[in-house]
């Protein structure tokens, strides 16, 4: 009898082994590529993309791109919510690079792929969790919307192919390691003097935080109001005491610097 129920014990433990495995996403071909292909500089604060490399290895991104366009919504749902976030933010990252490879070398900025009323973010090329999508679904419809994952953390994550946008990070995103991979990007966006410093009495932040302000006031960790995210991220924004104490009672000028769109080619 003893023996019959430490088989069962190991046959569920076997199982429940099994279907942990299954709900993981093999991300390896997609850390591949960015291992080869994006460059730190700036003391690592920032990241340059080598493009021309990328499109000769174009058919391992669409290996990677196919696999993402086969794992089906009821499977999706079933994943952690780090699984979840980790495979869309791999999928957004991996699209808009297959979307700047679809006209490089001939273009300087991802604006150049729209129109006078059209976007690039908006255009329906993504075939992914059963619907054709745009990268703006992705982010705003699946990332942002509804108070699924409520992280802004994913601002900077999400890569738009521009200077201006928080680095691309050199590895592709996973459950297992997301709330480090994405504390990281945070902090080394904000230790970006070329966006994000403080002059004089003011802090000059990436209009990052001007569009979308509101993700930074919906109770994240605690966080309602955009000077307490600030506050929490004081080292990185290297505040003083005094800035520090002018920040937390609400009396900071918060400007936004301009976004540079242009493309981050190596």
């Amino acid at each position: 009898m003893r023996n019959n129920r430490w088989l069962i014990g190991l046959l569920l433990s076997l199982l429940a082994l099994n279907g942990a495995a299954a709900t993981s996403f093999d991300h390896s071909i997609w850390n591949k590529l960015l291992n080869a292909h994006v460059y730190s500089i700036n003391g690592g604060v920032a990241t340059v993309v080598d493009y021309q490399g990328l499109s000769g290895d174009r058919d391992q991104l669409m290996t990677y791109r196919e696999a993402l366009s086969k794992v089906r919504r009821s499977e999706f749902d079933s994943w952690t919510v780090n699984e979840q976030k980790a495979f869309l933010i791999n999928a957004y990252n991996a699209w808009t690079v297959e979307l700047i490879l679809s006209a490089w070398p001939e273009l300087e900025s991802i604006k150049d792929l729209g129109g006078l009323f059209t976007s690039p973010w908006r255009k329906e090329f993504v075939p992914l969790l059963g619907e054709t999508r745009s990268l703006d679904d992705i982010e705003h419809g699946l990332l942002r919307a509804s108070g699924r994952y409520n992280d802004p953390r994913i601002h900077f994550a999400v890569n738009c192919a521009s200077i201006g946008c928080p680095a691309l990070r050199a590895e592709a995103y996973t459950g297992e390691r997301l709330d480090q991979q994405l504390n990281e990007q945070v902090d080394l966006f904000l230790r970006d003097r070329s966006r994000n410093r403080v002059e004089d009495s003011a802090i000059n932040l990436s209009p990052i935080f001007k569009w979308y302000r509101e993700d930074f006031e919906k109770g994240w960790l605690g966080y309602q109001r955009l000077e307490d995210f600030l506050l929490e991220k004081a080292d990185a924004l290297q505040l003083s005491e005094p800035m520090k104490t002018k920040l937390r009672n609400g009396k900071v000028e918060i400007d936004f610097l301009n976004y540079d769109w242009n493309l981050n080619k190596k």
